[in-house]
């Protein structure tokens, strides 16, 4: 087996390809080792000292570490920990867990609104924040303000603020003239 590596714009993150499906749908974020107990992959990776979030998507997971740790410290034990899981024959997530679609529900006046938004996110803005190992989730609209979560590589990124107001944000108010703004949640 053959795991790629990738940084991300996130310095504290990297991104782990190991060339084959990690999730079949959605994502799953662990920003912790307790939210980590219902992935057997997530709970060997977080093993790792110094490792403090990781997160799956599709063909991917991006891990990331403690400031005071570097990289060169830790990789190779987390590669170690990827490879070791998959020649286990473990599964990714326990069974019965289900994988977040993503989205929070909104009903009520703005529903047409709304789907615009998820629309526009799901195709535009998150396959290009999956190349960079994260998501960007619809949370919340209201009077005019779109709440986005950000998970894995984009969750503490330097440059999110910069993504949300001048990426994002432009590109959902010239869409849909209704949103006047975009500011990031933490859930």
């Amino acid at each position: 087996m053959f795991i790629q590596t990738e940084s991300t714009p996130n310095p504290a993150t990297l991104k782990f390809l190991p060339g084959q499906t990690v999730l079949d749908l959605g994502t799953a974020d662990f920003p912790s080792v307790e939210a980590a107990a219902k992935s057997p992959l997530a709970t060997r990776i977080f093993a790792v000292a110094g490792v403090t979030g990781v997160f799956f998507g599709n063909d991917f997971v991006t891990v990331t570490k403690d400031d005071a740790v570097e990289w060169d410290h830790i990789k190779p034990a987390i590669l170690g920990a990827v490879m070791e899981h998959y020649q286990s024959g473990q599964p990714v997530m326990d069974e019965g867990t289900q994988q977040a679609s993503g989205h929070a529900e909104h009903s009520g006046e703005d529903s047409e609104i709304v789907n615009q938004i998820k629309e526009l996110l799901d195709s535009r803005v998150r396959p290009a924040v999956a190349q960079d190992g994260g998501d960007i989730t619809f949370h919340g609209f209201d009077r005019g303000v779109v709440y986005l979560h950000m998970q894995g590589a984009c969750a503490g990124c330097p440059s999110s603020t910069l993504t949300l107001k001048m990426g994002i944000e432009n590109l959902l108010r010239h869409y849909i003239p209704e949103v006047t703004e975009v500011r990031p949640v933490a859930v």
